[in-house]
């Protein structure tokens, strides 16, 4: 295969924190960093070719093969799932999968069937299944907060960092669900036919994280 090792980069924060971890490794990002319009970039000195995407495409890239490595965060793959490596937790993104409610609600109170609304119902629906639960999951794509504050759930599962969304609108968090970071994924066939090239950039990586 001649072309460079392909890796795709989920666009924003991530992208920006993966290109700094580039950098520490020493490979000239400047193409990346001076990007314009273009999503698909060079990286000459690592043999690399970044390709910037939205977090479910990287994922959809990587598993089809169009990319051989991804930089997405643990939430969608955690939703999305997907037939590829998770091969190096990347330490940067951190946040949070939790549960949150109106303040001085008894969520686990009573027997009925609890109204979940996420952005994310597969991983609702496996954090409650794995408790033995009855839930309804109602897919919410915009700001979720609502929906507890409206009637419409009996709480919510959604990304939390600082928690101050919540706070504001008068919600708090009851339980953790799940750590979310970057991770690094890699195509299956990939890393058969790429062994090499992709192990030597996982141990530069895996030796420069913080």
């Amino acid at each position: 295969m001649n072309r460079p090792v392909r890796i795709a980069l989920t666009k924003g924060r991530l992208e920006k924190d993966t290109v700094d971890l580039l950098e520490k490794i020493g490979f000239d990002c400047t193409a990346v960093r001076e990007k314009g319009r273009r999503l698909i970039l060079p990286v000459p000195d690592g043999n690399l070719e970044a390709v910037l995407a939205k977090a479910n495409d990287v994922i959809t890239y990587v598993e089809h093969g169009v990319c051989d490595m991804g930089v997405v965060g643990k939430d969608t793959i955690m939703e999305m799932k997907g037939k590829f490596f998770e091969l190096v937790d990347l330490g940067f993104g951190r946040c949070k999968f939790a549960l949150a409610t109106k303040k001085g609600n008894d969520f686990y109170s009573g027997y009925g069937i609890k109204t979940i609304a996420t952005k994310y119902p597969n991983v609702a629906r496996s954090f409650f299944e794995k408790k033995g639960m009855d839930t309804e999951i109602i897919k919410i794509e915009g700001s979720v907060e609502l929906a507890p504050l409206l009637g419409l759930a009996d709480g919510i599962v959604d990304i939390v960092e600082t928690g101050t969304t919540l706070r504001e609108n008068g919600l708090e968090v009851i339980e953790n669900v799940a750590d979310i970071s970057a991770r690094l994924i890699v195509n299956t066939v990939s890393l058969k036919m790429r062994q090499a090239e992709i192990e030597r950039l996982v141990k530069l990586i895996e030796s420069n994280i913080n």
